[in-house]
């Protein structure tokens, strides 16, 4: 049986190439909102991280009505840090949109999403946007495309896809450039017409797949899934079969479907709906819910591993529990276990230390995110340099590999070219398009970009755009020099003063200003010399030194730079770590005390 009144979609692409601003306007010329309702730009981007960084962190889901026909849409990230989220989302859907931006054309991110969606076995539809840029230069990328559906051993069906010329921002979908419509009605008209309605057995039991989780602090756990079987009601007994083969009776107590960004109660949803459901807090995310008389359990769905580790740490600086509200191990390993029910990509182990936890993830980015959002809900902890994952392979012992991609103006190739290079990276191409912007393409370590980003925006004057995404592991290369630099550390604990910091200043690029409350071992500033120099930045001017009432006045400070949690991640070194409470993010020394420094340092 086939369910014609439903179509599934997933909006797949790189960052940045418009999927969440084409959502926005295929629910408002969908007539999803009243006419005279307040919309936000990137209405789907909820959460306040993606709205500050303007990137898709969540796949969220919602749906349209277009002639009759339930549209459901999910709308996934395009970082590859958080793939695990794409990965587990082809599983809900028949068929994706990917966009292409109409300048860029595919890049690494894209080949990633796409790969994932044509291991699913999806119909694809190439979504050439932002058509109306002026450098755009649409024949070339959709040749492009084509390589890319190649170079992924698309079947024939696959590479037979359809195509349609768009601007989101503008509102406007084409068949052809040359159309001169000013809406998104091809866009529908193509998916009613190209993605396969779903099909299935109405009168079988129960099947669903639990590919999402959501939590209401009122109904509690939330799973979110497409029904691949059967139908389900509200109050029904069904069966939930956990990953490790156990089997546990539950009623479902809600039940949901997505009524464009709404969800919306209902009593009973049938084979090919996208449903989310509650009544038990057990469920994770690949589990499958059967009806009682026909317990049949889907194959659960197979995530990348985790590429980068780092460690958790209470916080145990001379400021620990000033400014947070949850500073306890047992704070931060009821919080670790609660992200690990939605975030799949992610594993947490225990560790020697009962205050410190293994947390491993897909990237800096998926880590990073985990740790804002930590210190946002006013959490303090410490965490530690990010460090590969090995493993060994028949014998030989490999590391993760990264596909990278650089644009940057031609008269900083050179010094990515060197510094890359010196990190172990091999350039496998590059290509000029005659602008001065150069395209390079390397196969680098991962550990070789750790502490690369910030460094890269130096070297090209935050002209360069830098992508990457995971390549396998390979066997391990070799070591890579790290940090060249030492740190400027605290010697007393007190507040900096201006005739401190200025002293201090000739030593290096400093961290913070004036006012600034440190503690001894904490880290005030980047040395510009190799090794740690200790400096005194609560110094204050003898009173007995007698000056001209304007000498203070004359002490010029050159601003701090301003350390940003990933900047401060990618500048620690082994024996450093960063603090994070819910107002400051502090760098420091593992050893506080300085005769504890040197003795560890002696035995090493």
């Amino acid at each position: 049986m086939i369910q014609t009144n439903i179509r599934n979609i997933a909006i797949i692409a790189h960052v940045d190439h418009g999927k969440t601003t084409l959502v926005d306007e295929m629910l408002k010329q969908s007539g999803t909102f009243r006419s005279n309702e307040q919309v936000e730009e990137r209405v789907m981007d909820s959460n306040d991280l993606e709205r500050e960084r303007g990137i898709t962190i969540l796949s969220k889901n919602t749906s349209i009505i277009y002639e009759g026909v339930k549209i459901n849409i999910v709308d996934t990230p395009g970082h590859a840090d958080f793939g695990g989220e794409v990965e587990r989302i082809m599983q809900m859907v028949e068929g994706v949109l990917l966009l292409v931006d109409a300048f860029e054309g595919p890049m690494p991110q894209t080949k990633f999403v796409l790969r994932k969606a044509l291991d699913a076995g999806l119909k694809p539809i190439v979504v050439v946007n932002k058509i109306d840029r002026p450098e755009a230069r649409v024949e070339e990328v959709l040749d492009e495309v084509l390589d890319l559906f190649i170079e992924l051993d698309a079947d024939d069906e696959q590479l037979d896809f359809p195509v349609i010329y768009a601007s989101a921002k503008s509102g406007i979908a084409k068949y052809e450039l040359s159309d001169t419509n000013e809406d998104m009605l091809p866009l529908f008209n193509m998916i009613l017409k190209e993605v396969p309605a779903p099909k299935g057995e109405i009168d079988d039991g129960l099947q669903l797949r639990i590919s999402s989780i959501d939590y209401d602090k009122y109904v509690g756990r939330i799973g979110i899934g497409k029904i691949t079987r059967g139908t389900i009601k509200k109050n029904q007994e069904v069966v939930l079969c956990s990953a490790d083969g156990t089997l546990q009776n539950f009623r479902v107590s809600k039940l949901y479907t997505f009524s464009g960004l709404k969800k919306e109660e209902v009593n009973e949803a049938e084979f090919g709906e996208i449903v989310a459901l509650s009544g038990n807090d057990d469920i994770n995310i690949g589990e499958t819910i059967c009806s009682t008389d026909k317990i049949e359990p889907l194959p659960f769905v197979k995530i990348d591993e985790p590429t980068l580790a780092m460690n958790f740490i209470v916080n145990n600086s001379p400021f620990a529990g000033r400014e947070g509200s949850f500073i306890t191990s047992r704070h931060l390993k009821d919080r670790l276990e609660r992200e690990l029910l939605s975030n799949v990509a992610l594993r947490v182990e225990e560790t020697d230390s009962p205050d410190a936890f293994k947390v491993s993830g897909r990237g800096e980015l998926h880590l990073s995110i985990l740790i804002e959002n930590m210190r946002r809900e006013g959490y303090e902890l410490s965490v530690s340099r990010p460090e590969v994952i090995l493993k060994e392979v028949d014998g030989v012992l490999c590391e993760p590999m990264e596909h990278v991609v650089i644009e940057v103006p031609e008269e900083y190739m050179g010094t990515v070219i060197e510094t890359l290079g010196q990190r172990k990276g091999e350039m496998t191409n590059m290509i000029s398009n005659g602008s001065g912007v150069v395209k390079l393409e390397f196969h680098i370590p991962a550990r070789g970009l750790i502490g690369y980003r910030s460094q890269f925006m130096t070297d090209t004057r935050g002209n360069g755009i830098l992508n990457h995404v995971f390549a396998g592991y390979e066997p391990y290369k070799g070591e890579i020099p790290t940090r060249t630099k030492g740190s400027l550390v605290a010697f007393e604990t007190g507040t900096a003063i201006t005739y401190g910091l200025y002293n201090a200043q000739d030593r290096g690029n400093l961290f913070i200003g004036p006012g600034t409350e440190v503690y001894e071992g904490m880290i005030v500033g980047e040395n510009s010399r190799s090794g740690d120099i200790v400096v005194n930045v609560c110094k204050r001017k003898q009173l007995t030194n007698m000056r001209a009432s304007g000498a203070d006045d004359a002490m010029k400070l050159v601003p701090p730079v301003d350390m940003s949690l990933e900047k401060a991640l990618e500048f620690i070194a082994e024996d450093e770590l960063v603090e994070v409470t819910p107002e400051n993010i502090r760098l420091r020394k593992k050893i506080l005390n300085k005769e504890m420094r040197a003795k560890a340092a002696n035995k090493k």
